[in-house]
Formats: C-alpha cells, structure tokens, sequence
C-alpha cells in the first residue's frame, strides 16, 4: 500500500476508483489511507464480502458492474484508477480489453492517474515454466500445466490438486501484453506511461521483469 500510494502522488482526500475490486482489499486500504474510494466489480458475491469486510466499509462506494461499460454520469469524477494483481486480460476478445482501459480515460479527470499491475509478457517468456508442482503445510499437492499461444497471446495455466480435503482441476487463461504493446493501447485512450517498474519494487522495468507496474497520465489536451 505504501508502495501504491507514491505510485498514486496523490493527497488524501482524492477520489480513486478500484476496479475490478474484488472482496475489497485494496478498497479498504485506500480508504483508511484518507481516499474517497469506489470499488467496482462484476461478482455479486465478491461485493458482498467486500461489504463484510473491515472497518472501513461503509467508507467506500461499492458498484456492481462491468467495467468495459462504466456509469455514463462518472465521466471525469476519478483522480485516479487502479488496476491491480493480474485484473485485465481474461476477455475472449482483445477489443475488451481496449474497452476497459478507454473507459478508466473517461472517467479520469484531466490530469489524472493510471495505476496498473500485472503480468509482462517479456519476462514471463523469459523464465517460462511448461509445469511445475509443490506441497503445502497439511500435505496437499499442487501443480500447474502452461501452455502459451503467440498469436493469441493467451496464457492458458491448468492447476490440478490431490490432498486431505480433496482433490480437483481448474483451467483458466489470460492474455499477456508486452510493455510497448499497453504502452500503445493506453496511448490510444489518450493516457500516457511515465513510469513504468520491475512489479511492486523500486527498480525499473526490464526484459525479464515477470510483473510490471506501470503509471499513465491522463493528457490534458486529449481530454
């Protein structure tokens, strides 16, 4: 959080939007920063945890939706976005994904901020593991199968586990972006990076950096 909060550079008081936001973790946090937060997401269910959770609640504004298709009325409300751990990408249609990032530039103010983690194409290629496995503390045992398509750029991981509680398999997928090619997308919507990190540390962004965090700015004169 403390790392998010000096990507954001904003003062308390701001108004961010958390989307997708999921049962509420980062929402919370950002509220009891001093942010005036609305947390977004698409599952019904989530929200409710989200709603359960912390003492922080009834300080954030909590909306069911999606987010390729935001509320007509917060054109320009945000000072700031956030995206975080591995929240794009899962759309069939690479179209979507643009929808999403064009929505999170409308409902910027001009000026404001894109805060956005997740996978880097280049560094998971970079140390691209086809399956892997591991144990946890009660004994069950974990692995994963990956597949990756280039032309698609899909990521398709199938996890399958066998322990005390039970066994079972679960597939799911994600499309992966190299820096330039979001740099690109975003520019597109009118938001530009100027800061782009080796995930949550410090360090810039590299060819074998298997998360980025990237920070893009509302232009102005776009907007």
């Amino acid at each position: 959080m403390a790392r998010l909060q000096e990507a954001l550079g904003l003062p308390a008081g701001a108004a961010v939007l958390d989307c997708p936001c999921g049962q509420g973790r980062h929402a919370h946090l950002l509220a009891e920063a001093g942010f005036r937060v609305t947390g977004v997401d698409y599952s019904a269910t989530l929200l409710e945890e989200a709603r359960a959770r912390g003492a922080s609640a009834r300080a954030v504004r909590w909306h069911q939706g999606d987010m390729r298709a935001l509320p007509a009325r917060w054109t320009r409300r945000f000072d700031a976005v956030v995206n975080l751990f591995t929240s794009f990408g899962f759309f069939d249609a690479p179209q979507d994904d643009r929808l999403v990032l064009a929505e999170f530039a409308r409902v910027l103010k001009p000026g404001g901020v894109l805060v956005w983690h997740g996978g880097s194409r280049d560094g998971v290629m970079a140390r691209f593991l086809a399956r892997d496995w591991w144990s946890t503390e009660d004994g069950t045992l974990f692995g994963q199968e990956r597949r990756f398509d280039p032309l698609s750029g899909f990521l398709e991981v199938t996890s399958t586990w066998r322990g005390p509680a039970g066994e079972g398999e679960r597939t799911h997928r994600i499309r992966l972006y190299t820096a330039s090619e979001l740099a690109a997308r975003l520019q597109e919507v009118g938001l530009v990076v100027e800061q782009a990190w080796d995930g949550w540390t410090a360090r810039p962004l590299t060819r074998r950096s298997s998360e980025m965090l990237l920070v893009a700015r509302k232009d102005a004169a776009l907007a």
